[in-house]
């Protein structure tokens, strides 16, 4: 078992919630949902960010771009929400915080996609904070398309303590 130093105090710190009965969750995978994409869909995402890119806004002026096609703004991806695997821990109180998250963006979301949007534990892992062990875990959240193409992968730390 992997053990962490204490800085306020010098000592080791055992993994108190992050046990390796715990870590066998790590390559759990949510249910799927698919989504079908909608120009209207894309078109509305965008004003509501206040892109005006004509790719997310003018099927006109999209055709003339290499896409050939308006596409969804990558941030579009937001708007189709992922089941979140079950993480079983045994801790007494559960606050939470969002460690951040990275995105890849890989092939474009058209209208007329259907995505399919499936997330899995990929890391679980405790550290020691000011108010006691912190648990953190890794999800990784894949968004393909009707080809099997991976349009989009979102990586999001959740923390709890």
């Amino acid at each position: 078992m992997r053990k962490r130093l204490e800085l306020t105090t010098g000592k080791a710190m055992a993994n108190k919630y992050v046990t390796d009965e715990a870590k066998k969750q790590i390559g759990k995978v949510s249910e799927a949902r698919t989504y079908e994409v909608e120009r209207g869909a894309i078109r509305r995402f965008a004003e509501a960010i206040g892109d005006p890119n004509p790719l997310f806004n003018s099927e006109r002026e999209a055709r003339k771009s290499r896409f050939g096609s308006m596409i969804a703004t990558p941030t579009f991806c937001r708007s189709m929400g992922a089941a979140i695997p079950d993480i079983k821990l045994d801790m007494p109180t559960f606050r939470g915080l969002d460690g951040g998250s990275e995105w890849e963006y890989l092939v474009p979301i058209r209208a007329g996609d259907r995505i399919t949007v499936q997330s899995k534990l990929v890391d679980l892992r405790e550290a020691a904070g000011r108010l006691g062990p912190m648990v953190f875990s890794v999800v990784e959240t894949t968004y393909t398309n009707q080809f099997g193409e991976v349009c989009a992968v979102q990586r999001a730390t959740g923390i709890r303590y």
